[in-house]
């Protein structure tokens, strides 16, 4: 029996989340849009053609996608040297793959972000695969990263758990069956990842390390 572990990454592993805010906030206002910190927060977790739908709507002017999406990347680029690990995650990382699951990142972070996250992550060792949203057609809060994760880590759904920090995670996870564990480590209240499908809430990755021997991990791995 192979037992996954699949982890999204921003908010989740790395201390990224305000960071994104900050600079998705500024690239909409050099679009000449007002986007509330709070919508944004909420939206971070989507990839970034679905993040400004979700902010600015159908209606907008999509010609200024692009040009947002890349002042946000620009933005954020500057923080890749001093992005830094949330505690205990590449520790839990380690644990999980050092006893035998297979762990695997599912991620909106493509390219040299996704290096610098790996980076900062320092768990190289213990990630055997990961799923970028280039790998699939649909993001978050559809299933298909999920599934291909799933795919490449070669378990089954009741086979598989999923940590993330976003109502996206927790809708992707619970739409491929997957047992969804959020993480209040990205800044979204215990009660909407409940009301999104988490069925555990911790209060980041050391937490969530703390309490391996318990939990729907501890349930997933005794059946293996």
């Amino acid at each position: 029996m192979t037992r996954a572990a699949l982890f999204d990454v921003d908010g989740t592993l790395v201390d990224t989340n305000y960071l994104h805010v900050a600079s998705w906030w500024e690239a909409f206002r050099q679009a000449g849009h007002t986007v509330p910190t709070t919508a944004v927060h909420q939206a971070i977790g989507l990839g970034s053609g679905d993040l400004v739908e979700h902010l600015l709507g159908p209606d907008r002017d999509r010609e200024q996608d692009a040009r947002i999406s890349a002042a946000h990347s620009a933005l954020y680029a500057t923080y890749f040297e001093r992005l830094a690990p949330l505690e205990g995650a590449a520790d839990l990382l380690r644990t999980l793959s050092a006893r035998g699951w297979t762990v695997v990142l599912a991620t909106s972070a493509t390219g040299f972000e996704l290096t610098s996250l790996r980076a900062a992550l320092g768990a190289d060792e213990a990630i055997a695969d990961t799923a970028s949203a280039d790998d699939v057609d649909e993001g978050k809060p559809a299933p298909e990263p999920i599934r291909h994760a799933m795919e490449l880590a070669g378990a089954s759904s009741g086979e598989t758990v999923y940590v993330g920090d976003s109502v996206w995670d927790m809708k992707a996870a619970t739409s491929a069956s997957v047992a969804a564990v959020g993480l209040l480590s990205g800044g979204i209240p215990r009660a909407d990842l409940e009301r999104a499908g988490a069925v555990e809430v911790y209060s980041g990755p050391a937490d969530l390390l703390s309490r391996l021997d318990t939990g729907v991990i501890a349930r997933i791995g005794a059946a293996a």
